[in-house]
């Protein structure tokens, strides 16, 4: 699904590039954006081995975002370009549906090509699948935001002369990389998997100007991984082709942002495409 939307407006936007704060205050935001998107997993995940408590520190980065922005004289959320201009929830939806069909097609020809074994177990209900894609949404989509927000949204707003060249990929998506601290033990291939995730998602901010088409990228990929592993059986039979799959696939997601976007973003102007 590919769409592009230009939008002009005369009223002020905090969302352009405007003066950076100061370094200072922008490294100690990071710092606290950072731990913030970090303590869910680490305390709630490794240490007290609780969900109802990762999910609550999860939930509660959203309102440490809203207030780090405001400290740094942004409206909010606003300040990691999660504006709600014209065609917001469009692109977003648009993104989410684009990292499905992709995430089913991985599935696909990973289960044709006996890179995963994929069965259905019998009694699946209707009504079980639409409470698992209800809880599922929400479930998925704050930890998507959160950590665009930390390694996306964050360094656009911090790095204004570095978002406006190509580069701004490659290092969101090496800061999207480093930000895994959970997953280094897993060694090189998973490393080089997630930095192919972020490319994908950091040309969606790139090109855009808007964060939601990154979050729509990623939460419509981490909400189809978990929605299949639900309602099927999936198991992992090459762990060497597997990961190449999902790079390849976010390659491939890559490419169509680029395609439909055509151009860079002009001055002034929010291009939404994905």
């Amino acid at each position: 699904m590919i769409f592009s939307v230009n939008t002009m407006t005369t009223r002020p936007d905090h969302d352009m590039h405007t003066a950076p704060a100061p370094k200072g205050r922008l490294a100690l935001a990071f710092l606290l954006l950072f731990a913030a998107y970090q303590l869910p997993e680490g305390l709630g995940g490794h240490i007290l081995h609780s969900f109802p408590v990762q999910a609550a520190l999860m939930i509660a980065f959203l309102p440490i975002a809203w207030l780090v922005g405001r400290w740094l004289g942004y409206p909010g959320l606003g300040a990691w370009y999660l504006g709600l201009r014209p065609g917001w929830s469009l692109l977003l939806v648009a993104a989410f549906a684009l990292a499905l069909l992709a995430k089913i097609a991985a599935l696909a020809v990973g289960g044709g090509a006996g890179i995963y074994g994929i069965a259905f177990p019998p009694g699946l209900t209707a009504g079980a699948l639409f409470l698992s894609v209800l809880t599922l949404l929400p479930e998925t989509f704050i930890p998507s935001v959160a950590e665009d927000i930390v390694t996306r949204g964050f360094l656009m707003r911090a790095l204004p002369a570095l978002s406006r060249r190509r580069l701004f990929i490659v290092c969101s998506a090496l800061l999207f990389t480093l930000n895994h601290i959970y997953r280094y033990q897993e060694g090189a291939l998973e490393l080089a998997r997630i930095f192919c995730f972020g490319l994908a998602y950091a040309a969606a901010l790139y090109y855009s100007r808007s964060l939601w088409a990154a979050v729509g990228l990623h939460w419509g990929w981490n909400f189809a991984g978990q929605l299949g592993d639900r309602v099927a059986n999936i198991e992992l039979l090459d762990p060497l082709l597997g990961p190449a799959l999902s790079s390849l696939t976010h390659l491939a997601m890559l490419g169509v942002v680029v395609l439909a976007a055509g151009r860079r973003p002009r001055p002034g102007a929010t291009i939404l495409t994905v």
